[in-house]
């Protein structure tokens, strides 16, 4: 079995009981993945984490699934911890939780802060600390981030300033694990059309970004769909190995650095 090749894998993915998680999570048992390990956050994910392990399992793979609020350094440790006693050590590590605060600077509360901050870069830092000390040799480490690091662009400070660490945590874990042969990505999707895009926007702005990327009209919403970043996702971690300690937009022309 090829280092590079997801059969035989145990995959981890945060954030997989449902949209792009869950989408990876099926897609990575169909495509032959010994095991794989999803967290979801809350209650009202549970039905949906079932969903999703029904279908890992008709592709195939064993499947496990973990609640845990992941703001916190131990929930993070103890959810690789219950991945390994349960299917193995990683092979595969995925990180897709975010949050998104979309608001002018001078609303931006306190609380709001501290909370995207936990979400998104907290969580995603003691992610990739993690993933360093449970992930096998020679394994892939991918987290999602935004397009939105590619923007200029009023009203996403406690968004996309909390998730530009992000970058830098992948450079220095890139290096840091190297030498084991582990690659560290990470990607950044355009607006996607799944129920976590709609809230925070209003329908002015739908409506904007539903046409900006230069492939809107080829999109099934005009927006990213989650079936065109899956396999972006699957080549970083199998194939795609190569690239490491890099950032990527993927959004069909939306925005670019």
């Amino acid at each position: 079995m090829s280092n590079n090749s997801i059969e035989g894998k145990v995959v981890l993915i945060a954030g997989g009981a449902k949209n792009l998680g869950g989408l990876l999570a099926q897609e990575f048992a169909k495509a032959g993945a010994k095991a794989v390990a999803i967290h979801y956050n809350s209650d009202s994910a549970k039905q949906a984490a079932e969903q999703t392990l029904a279908s890992i399992r008709a592709a195939g793979a064993e499947a496990v699934a973990f609640q845990a609020d992941l703001t916190s350094a131990a929930a993070m440790e103890k959810l690789f911890q219950d991945t390994v006693a349960a299917v193995g050590r990683p092979d595969i590590a995925i990180n897709t939780v975010g949050m998104v605060v979309k608001r002018p600077m001078a609303e931006v509360t306190e609380e709001a802060f501290d909370q995207s901050c936990a979400v998104n870069v907290k969580a995603a830092f003691f992610f990739l600390k993690e993933a360093g000390n449970y992930v096998n040799d020679h394994g892939k480490v991918c987290t999602l981030v935004t397009s939105l690091l590619g923007a200029y662009t009023p009203f996403y400070a406690a968004y996309e300033g909390l998730k530009a660490p992000v970058e830098h945590f992948t450079r220095a874990a890139s290096k840091e694990l190297g030498e084991r042969g582990i690659s560290v990505t990470a990607i950044g999707p355009g607006p996607m059309d799944t129920p976590f895009f709609y809230p925070a926007e209003g329908e002015d702005a739908v409506a904007y970004h539903k046409t900006a990327a230069a492939l809107s009209p080829f999109s099934k919403t005009g927006l990213t769909d989650i079936e065109d970043i899956a396999p972006w996702i699957l080549f970083m971690v199998s194939d795609g190995w190569w690239m490491t300690g890099q950032t990527i937009l993927v959004n069909g022309g939306y925005t670019t650095k």
